[in-house]
Order: C-alpha cells, then structure tokens, then sequence
C-alpha cells in the first residue's frame, strides 16, 4: 500500500483530502506545518507529498528546497493562490504538479495516481531509451548523458522520456501535458516551460543554448534529431 504525507494547516481540507485517498487505497499521514512534515518525510518515508505552499514553520516552498536537497518524493503542491508566479516557483524548485484550491478532491486523487505512475517500472526490464548521448534506464528511472549521472524527478524523467523516445518529433505542450498525467486535464500549459528549463539545467552543457531539448517557437518542444555518425 503506497502512503501519501499531506502537509497543510486547514483541517477541513485535510480531512476530506485523506477520507478520499483512503477510500482509493492509500495509507495516509497527516501534518499541520512544514516542521512536522519534514519529520514525517525523514522518518515514514511516505511515497509521494501534497504540500501546502501557505503552510507555516516553514512554508512550503521552503520544505520543498529542504526535501529536494537530498530527495527525489514526488510533490503535488496546493495553493489558495491563483499565482502564477506561485506555480512557477514550486514547479522550479522541483514539485511534479499543482492544484490551486479549492479543488475537487476526485482530482486530487487522480493527480496523485498519475504521479506514482510515473515511478512505476517499464513493462521490460531492459527498456533503455537511447538518444545522442543521453541513456534512460526506464525500470530504474536513471538518467545518463555520457558517463555521467542526471539526478531527475520523476516528472522530470517521464518528460525526458518521452521527447527522447521521438528525436525529431514536435511535441505541443498540450500533448506533453497529456502523456505526463495520462489524461487530458485542464491544466497549465506553462508548467512543462517550468519542468523544461529545470530539466536544461540538469541536462545541458549550457542550458541558454541547448543541445538536446530544442524549443519550437509558437509550438513546443523536440528531442534534437539524431547527429550523423
């Protein structure tokens, strides 16, 4: 049984959150500010966070710096705050998705599942994507550019995986947005830019003038073609 951590200080939100995610089979723990919820991640280590950005002692933003300084967690983010800015902070520190409240927590559920499922092991256990020179182990969601190790969230290898597995194919956001979550959810389209530009500054030589993940302007986003031999 996969267990959810949800960090938030609006009981009600909490409690509606849980009876929901328990109802789909999770387990649950709960936490009110950003100290317990960093307890509970280093000690329970639950399988996937949803975070309240407006939480206290730390924020939100703050426990997700703290988290991914040595942690991949997945992290679906909450926020009162129809921000844009908000979003794009979260998603650049490292969060794999957003829900602005008040939500409908039969989407909360389907965000969630959609998450996890990025960090299920491929169908074959020697699904290795190839692309120049990056290399994804799909099964052990473990990323390379030549001899060296990329650390990625799990969004951001799904991302990765699937500009990779088509060098040359344009790919819309809309459609990126798609294949990450599995399902077509109304949804911002900036966030795969967010999830771009973190996945650049891991992967590039030099992110300003990319190598590997070009931008289609007005459109989206491709793998570079293959280089001749």
């Amino acid at each position: 049984m996969k267990t959810i951590l949800i960090v938030d200080d609006e009981s009600k939100i909490v409690e509606l959150a849980r009876d929901y995610l328990e109802h789909a089979g999770f387990a649950v723990l709960t936490a009110a500010d950003g100290r317990s919820g960093l307890a509970l991640v280093r000690t329970r280590t639950p399988d996937l966070l949803v975070l309240d950005l407006g939480i206290p002692e730390p924020d939100g933003l703050d426990v997700i710096r703290a988290i991914r300084r040595d942690s991949n967690l997945p992290i679906v983010v909450l926020t009162a705050r129809d921000d844009e800015l908000d979003k794009l902070v979260g998603l650049e520190l490292g969060a794999d998705d957003y829900i602005t409240k008040p939500f409908s927590p039969r989407e909360l559920v389907a965000r969630v599942k959609a998450v996890l499922r990025r960090m299920e092991p491929g169908d074959a256990p020697s699904d290795l994507i190839r692309a120049d020179d990056v290399t994804l182990d799909v099964p052990r969601m473990r990323a390379e550019v030549g001899s060296r190790l990329v650390d990625l969230t799990p969004t951001e290898f799904e991302l990765l995986a699937t500009l990779a597995r088509r060098p040359g194919r344009i790919f819309t956001r809309g459609q990126l947005l798609d294949a990450l979550r599995g399902a077509a959810f109304e949804s911002y389209e900036r966030a795969i830019d967010t999830h771009v530009k973190n996945l650049r500054r891991k992967l590039e030589p030099d992110p300003r003038s990319p190598r590997y993940i070009i931008t289609v302007y007005g459109v989206g986003y491709r793998f570079a073609d293959e280089r001749p031999g």
